[in-house]
């Protein structure tokens, strides 16, 4: 039965290899666009982007009583001011767009309903209460209580229409990006002009893509690309006059040209393989690009045990850094630890420019240690986000939100498949408490200093190859016997030279001589043995002799 005043531990979830990347994205840039050609992107995507705008409204109105009818029809509306192929993308797109706010809703509802049950439990007890490690206490002061007790009305009432909202099927969205709808009111802060705000606002709300299709010329219909690099595209209804080729088509005088994975773009377009384009306007540097998407079979990772075959790559994921250390097959931390730095601040370009870069060296290492797998936690702070939880904790908040968990997951199974490295994900359970408790200590020397990270990438290696945190305890410091007792952590029994009750090894060192090698050793009553008759006592009579 367990204490019940001892703290209870969660269980331990199985580690895992994660499966690989679904999917491929390589971009181009389109150079030396005539000043027609970008004429013809704009009037193409600004059309479009009505279109989609308009199909947006359409879905969202519908609600919970959207079905397969409604969304036939709303084809059928774009299709005439378009094409079949087009209205087909616009619709696809529509409903993925309402899907995805309707999961943000889901998680909008969550979070507020676990910042009411926080406020509500520490309004409940009395001022200056302590709290503890599994619950908060109350509040300190009065003035807090009183101002807690009105941002707790305040979240009832947002809980309240999100319930709402989702029950009735409403989503609010934004054709063009929220964050860039409130600069708007404040574009000092954003240091832009109106002018500038517009020409971003319009760019984003275009519509230039188009989804692929198996089995037609080059993969795709509405935006084609060729082997050569050549990019026409079918334009619409209206703006079919515009066409400089046949078809109603118009192909732009620059050529594209993918250096990443240009190779695998090739086959697809050789083997008219379905290939997704977007066309986009970077307006802060003017320049255009070009993206192609495409689908790839699922990866099979490789069974558990073969990527714990040749040891592992135990990594700490910290707000600034990757903390890796190289562990053999039976769990032994080999050589020192390795730190990979990167900078999450500036824009998002940048930050994943760091998050790439940082993964790159770390694979490299982990390619030259001969290791087959990287174990690493299976992280999600998405319940460790809410004020209520951390309080005035601000700074910890923003670490916590500023970490990009699950960018930096798909980011790191992406790039080590192309490198034939599998992502062993773990249970990122107290694995920086266990760590540093069995391992931060007995790691560190005179020539190396261990950080706590350090030790939670052992613990994490070690989890991944199946083996507790806990490492084995010292010897006995005693003597050779074991007057302290035997090891509190035993390898298992089927490994090779794990520790075993100490047999007793007759010879030299424990002064006596090897069994029956004695000159009376057959003689069973030349034995000191009980109830034999070579043992004598005072109450034993010795036997008559037959001569008298």
């Amino acid at each position: 039965m367990a204490d019940p005043g001892k703290k209870q531990l969660r269980q331990i979830a199985a580690p895992l290899v994660a499966l690989g990347p679904s999917g491929v994205a390589i971009r181009d840039r389109f150079k030396n666009l005539t000043p027609e050609d970008e004429n013809i992107l704009r009037l193409v995507g600004e059309h479009q982007g009505r279109l989609a705008s308009r199909d947006l409204e359409v879905r969202c109105l519908d609600g919970l009583d959207h079905d397969n009818n409604r969304w036939a029809a709303r084809k059928r509306e774009l299709t005439g001011q378009s094409s079949s192929r087009i209205a087909g993308t616009i619709t696809k797109s529509t409903h993925d767009q309402w899907t995805l706010a309707r999961r943000c809703l889901l998680a909008h509802t969550q979070n507020l309903e676990a910042g009411v049950r926080t406020l509500k439990h520490r309004l409940s007890l009395p001022i200056g209460e302590k709290g503890t490690k599994r619950a908060p206490g109350g509040y300190r002061s009065r003035r807090e209580w009183h101002a807690k007790s009105r941002r707790l009305a305040a979240l009832e009432s947002r809980l309240e229409r999100a319930r709402a909202d989702w029950k009735s099927g409403r989503v609010r969205v934004v054709r063009g990006g929220r964050r860039l709808l409130k600069m708007r009111h404040n574009l000092e802060a954003a240091q832009l002009t109106e002018t500038e705000w517009r020409e971003r606002w319009e760019a984003e709300r275009w519509f230039l893509a188009a989804d692929g299709e198996s089995g037609k010329l080059f993969g795709n219909e509405t935006i084609r690309v060729t082997p050569d690099g050549e990019v026409s595209i079918k334009l619409p209804a209206p703006l079919a006059d515009l066409a400089n080729s046949k078809h109603g088509r118009y192909i732009l005088a620059t050529r594209v040209q993918f250096k990443h994975r240009g190779a695998q773009w090739a086959d697809r377009v050789a083997g008219n393989r379905a290939i997704a384009y977007r066309i986009h306007l970077d307006v802060e540097r003017g320049q255009w690009y070009l993206t192609a998407s495409w689908q790839s079979p699922a990866v099979k990772t490789i069974p558990l045990q073969a990527a714990r075959a040749r040891g592992m790559i135990g990594v700490d994921t910290n707000a600034d850094h990757f903390a890796a250390y190289q562990l053999d097959i039976h769990g032994n931390p080999i050589g020192d630890p390795r730190r990979f730095s990167f900078d999450l601040t500036g824009s998002s370009q940048h930050r994943d420019a760091q998050v790439r870069h940082a993964i790159t060296r770390l694979l490299h290492w982990a390619r030259s240690c001969g290791v087959a797998a990287i174990g690493i936690e299976d992280l999600d702070f998405t319940a460790e986000k809410t004020r209520e939880k951390h309080g005035r904790k601000k700074r910890f908040r923003q670490l916590i939100s500023g970490m990009p968990t699950g960018k930096l997951k798909a980011r790191l199974v992406s790039m080590a498949a192309e490198q034939d490295m599998a992502i062993v994900a773990v249970d990122p359970a107290y694995t920086s408490l266990w760590g540093d408790q069995h391992w931060r200590k007995p790691l560190t020397s005179t020539k190396r200093k261990l950080t706590r990270h350090d030790a939670a990438a052992v613990a994490i290696g070690r989890r991944a190859l199946g083996h507790p945190i806990r490492r084995r305890t010292t010897p006995p410091l005693d003597d050779q016997s074991d007057h302290r007792g035997h090891r509190t952590v035993q390898a298992d029994r089927g490994a090779r030279g794990r520790e075993e009750t100490r047999p007793r090894i007759p010879g030299p060192r424990t002064r006596c001589d090897e069994p029956d090698s004695g000159e009376k050793a057959g003689d069973q009553c030349a034995q000191h043995r009980s109830e034999h008759t070579a043992e004598h006592g005072s109450w034993q009579q010795d036997p008559l002799p037959l001569s008298l």
